[in-house]
């Protein structure tokens, strides 16, 4: 039997079960969602937009971005060079949301399991040679990267492709005046992007043990990367 990716044993191969055929999400759809966010977080905030030559112009490519507020995911659609398929928690997928989200290429995720739809989903984004964004805190908090879920470390050794760090600075700091629920508008907000790097040794290992291994490399390259994104902008971790 075939175990969970978060729970397997020490110096055995991780893998999942074979999930039902389902269709990737749309790629072509993820190029309006980005076209959308463009238009969205230029005309109601004030992005900075820093690195973004230093995402790969193709080829399979992860996200890993900090999460400190909703706008975070809509702002990095935004100002990425390439469409982008994050994976996004299903209790935002209600109401109008839900077709919404599916059409511009979004992926769904039951976090309280082993979704097996969701995974083969964004493995087959990365296979075909896509952009996929994870949240690696799992949830919004401080937006730190000081605890790392299992899950960016299982696509990214599984699929090989590079991660890039981003960094989402200053969407937290205030809170608007006319939207409580979004920083103010016309707010400077700050993305920057990272150098690529890959979570794996190169040895090939999909084990628990090489997993947990690219999780501390990873966690090491992110908490970096967010400390020189913060220098470059001139953000203190204290207002975050």
């Amino acid at each position: 039997m075939r175990r969970h990716p978060g729970r397997g044993e020490a110096g055995r191969e991780v893998s999942l079960p074979a999930a039902p055929s389902e269709k990737l999400p749309s790629r072509r759809g993820a190029e309006v969602g980005r076209r959308i966010g463009v238009g969205l977080m230029h005309g109601l905030f004030r992005p900075r937009v820093l690195g973004a030559w230093k995402v790969p112009t193709s080829g399979p490519v992860i996200f890993a971005v900090n999460h400190s507020h909703n706008v975070d995911g809509p702002m990095v659609m935004g100002v990425a060079p390439r469409p982008t398929h994050f994976l996004i928690k299903k209790e935002a997928f209600v109401g109008p949301l839900d077709p919404f989200l599916t059409g511009i290429g979004q992926v769904k995720v039951d976090r309280a399991t082993a979704d097996r739809t969701a995974i083969t989903r964004a493995l087959g984004v990365l296979e075909a040679g896509g952009v996929l964004g994870i949240f690696p805190e799992g949830t919004r908090g401080e937006g730190d990267f000081a605890s790392l879920r299992a899950g960016l470390a299982y696509f990214a050794v599984r699929s090989g492709a590079p991660i890039v760090p981003v960094a989402v600075l200053g969407s937290s700091e205030k809170r608007g005046r006319l939207i409580k629920g979004l920083p103010p508008l016309r707010s400077r907000i700050d993305v920057v992007f990272g150098e690529p790097f890959d979570a794996g040794d190169g040895s090939g290992r999909r084990t628990r043990t090489a997993l947990d291994e690219a999780t501390e490399r990873i966690q090491k390259q992110l908490t970096s990367h967010l400390e020189n994104a913060r220098r470059l902008t001139g953000r203190q971790a204290t207002l975050e």
